[in-house]
């Protein structure tokens, strides 16, 4: 369905308003963080779309301290919790005490009560902890007891998580993969950036450090959350997205034959959502009302790179996620 010229130009009037507070979000956030763009980029469009997000790096690349200085530049109620082989899902979701005076039972409840839980290093729990943090992450809603309770709003878990390589650590469900909307990898900072760490990190007490002030708060996010709605995907675009997906799942139907024999499973509908929601963030983030291919594009390896799963032969031949989306995001037609 095509949009006229005049739909476009209110919903860009209505972004570049409501975006204006993006380059103060930057700058506070840079009072702390040194380098990290995408990566904080990428963070605030899960918050500004109510996705979860999955951050893989090696240890010491700002992944923690990217997450807590966000929630106290947006004012969110934010809780951590350290993931050990040893955790019980009651230590996430809380539980149920007996009181032995009033003979009664209360429920206590667990972090996840929270607008931002960050999962720290998330791969080193086990299963039953995985699959307890998934109701949340799916339902916004958890169960303690015979209790179950809503989540506060905005509820958004950003979980970290070694490179699975690293001794001590778990391969996350698919189920629970899936339900990220983005997956980032952290790289290492430049040698500029990490001579920048040195300095700001290296001297001095923490109290001296520069601090991160609010810009806006909870309600102002959900507010965001609805012009991102307005945010215009025509049809043309709609289509793109849908058949990228497809390709990660039947790559010879869309004429890259080549790759048939090396992905087992393709993304699954709840990837053409997650791109389509990740697209007008990503939108907005560049202060237009529309999405245009290339927005689709940028946000594309993030969204799947979690969502394909490769064969032995892939693997066999060094193939990675990356490069096959790369290809199929080459070969795909643009509108």
């Amino acid at each position: 369905m095509s949009v006229g010229a005049y739909d476009i130009r209110v919903v860009n009037e209505l972004v570049e308003r409501e975006s204006a507070f993006l380059d103060r979000l930057v700058t506070e956030m840079h009072k702390v963080v040194v380098g990290q763009q995408d990566m904080i980029e990428r963070v605030f469009m899960g918050l500004l779309c109510g996705g979860h997000v999955l951050l893989e790096g090696a240890p010491g690349l700002a992944k923690t301290l990217t997450v807590t200085t966000l929630a106290r530049c947006l004012e969110l109620q934010f809780k951590r919790v350290q993931f050990t082989p040893d955790l019980l899902p009651s230590d996430i979701l809380g539980t149920v005490i007996y009181n032995h005076q009033s003979g009664t039972f209360t429920n206590k409840k667990g972090p996840v009560f929270t607008n931002l839980l960050l999962a720290d290093e998330i791969n080193r729990a086990p299963a039953k902890v995985q699959s307890a943090l998934l109701e949340a992450m799916a339902e916004r809603h958890v169960t303690v007891g015979d209790q179950t309770y809503p989540l506060p709003s905005p509820f958004l878990v950003l979980a970290t998580q070694n490179p699975i390589e690293q001794e001590g650590t778990y391969n996350l469900p698919e189920a629970q993969l899936d339900r990220f909307m983005f997956k980032i990898k952290v790289d290492y900072p430049t040698g500029a950036e990490e001579l920048e760490i040195m300095r700001r990190m290296g001297s001095g007490s923490e109290a001296t450090r520069p601090q991160a002030e609010a810009v806006m708060g909870p309600e102002q996010l959900m507010q965001l959350r609805k012009t991102i709605d307005q945010i215009i995907v025509e049809e043309p675009v709609q289509r793109y997205i849908v058949d990228v997906v497809a390709a990660t799942r039947s790559p010879g139907a869309a004429g890259l034959a080549e790759l048939d024999a090396f992905v087992d499973f393709g993304a699954s509908p709840r990837a053409s959502i997650a791109l389509y929601q990740a697209a007008r963030a990503h939108a907005f983030m560049r202060r237009r009302g529309y999405v245009s291919p290339e927005d689709v594009k940028a946000i594309a390896p993030d969204v799947l790179r979690h969502r394909v799963i490769l064969s032995y032969e892939a693997e066999a031949e060094g193939k990675t996620v990356e490069q096959i989306v790369r290809q199929i995001l080459e070969h795909v037609q643009v509108p």
